[in-house]
């Protein structure tokens, strides 16, 4: 059965005139339900990430700091949310479904999350809408619970990976792959086992042809035995911060390359959803509710 991680409610409105979309995470299961892609039953409601795990991953200082409230001014600008303690116990529960989610994909092949993909947050720090890297999280939960030796992580949100590739840098268990756009944010970017930087205005086809001579260059050389999948489709012509052109079509090509190789491999796939900032907030739901259809399709 297809498990996936609803995402925790924010109740505290973000300031006006705010970019990040986060109605899409109660749109989105409200759209798979009306349509029939899923039931109640395919949600679970995660549970907070333990502190064990957290500090698998993040500095302990760092953790501390967030539960009291004490980031500074221009880190709290740096993550782009006003810091609040519902907020931290919603990044706790993002990562904690991410971690519910690739246990679960290691039952039924795939788990995904409505939330996650948080991969701007590093060892210390957190930036760009991002507290708490769950990809990390995650890794480091599969490989210290020996339910994987070598983690593929699959970034292809428009925005590279950098604090997932500075976590994983001197770790050989833990392949970072980013292909994103080479001159968006973040501007100075961090070393990705694999970074393919690609240029304003790529389009379908162009994006396509190298996402699928890299993938399976990437995993027959580097045999993982979990895939971790960030699926951001701010990739999107309509997006208002990605500069690519991918059209919805593309991006439902996109995903069904990965996770049909991820499936006729046998390799479990965990799937979080990245950003998505198109002005209508309907094309960022039906981008990302592309790729849920895609795993009831590939795996149930």
């Amino acid at each position: 059965m297809l498990k996936i991680a609803l995402s925790p409610v924010f109740a505290h409105p973000l300031p006006e005139g705010h970019r990040f979309p986060m109605e899409k995470y109660s749109l989105l299961p409200e759209q798979l339900l009306f349509e029939g892609t899923v039931v109640d039953t395919n949600f679970f409601v995660p549970q907070p990430v333990l502190d064990e795990w957290i500090l698998a991953t993040h500095e302990v200082n760092y953790l501390e700091r967030l539960k009291k409230l004490q980031l500074t001014k221009s880190e709290i600008r740096a993550i782009g949310f006003p810091l609040s303690e519902a907020l931290i116990e919603r990044e706790i529960c993002i990562a904690g479904g991410s971690v519910q989610a690739a246990r679960y994909a290691k039952e039924f092949g795939i788990g995904m999350n409505i939330a996650g993909g948080t991969h701007h947050a590093f060892a210390n720090r957190g930036e760009g809408f991002c507290i708490l890297n769950d990809l990390g999280i995650t890794a480091n939960y599969l490989l210290k619970k020996k339910l994987a030796k070598k983690v593929l992580i699959v970034d292809l949100d428009v925005h590279q990976g950098n604090g997932t590739a500075a976590l994983f840098l001197e770790n050989p268990s833990v392949f970072t792959f980013s292909m994103h756009g080479e001159k968006n944010y973040p501007y100075r970017k961090e070393r990705s086992d694999l970074d393919i930087g690609l240029p304003d205005g790529t389009d379908d086809a162009y994006y396509l042809a190298i996402l699928d001579r890299n993938l399976k260059k990437l995993i027959d050389e580097e045999q993982p035995d979990f895939l971790l999948y960030q699926s951001g489709v701010d990739v999107l012509a309509s997006d208002q911060l990605g500069r690519l052109s991918l059209s919805l079509a593309g991006v439902h090509g996109r995903d069904r390359l990965v996770l049909s190789t991820a499936k006729s491999l046998g390799i479990p796939i965990m799937c979080c959803m990245g950003g998505g900032y198109s002005k209508r907030i309907k094309d960022i739901v039906e981008a990302h509710a592309q790729v849920f259809r895609l795993a009831q399709d590939l795996f149930f």
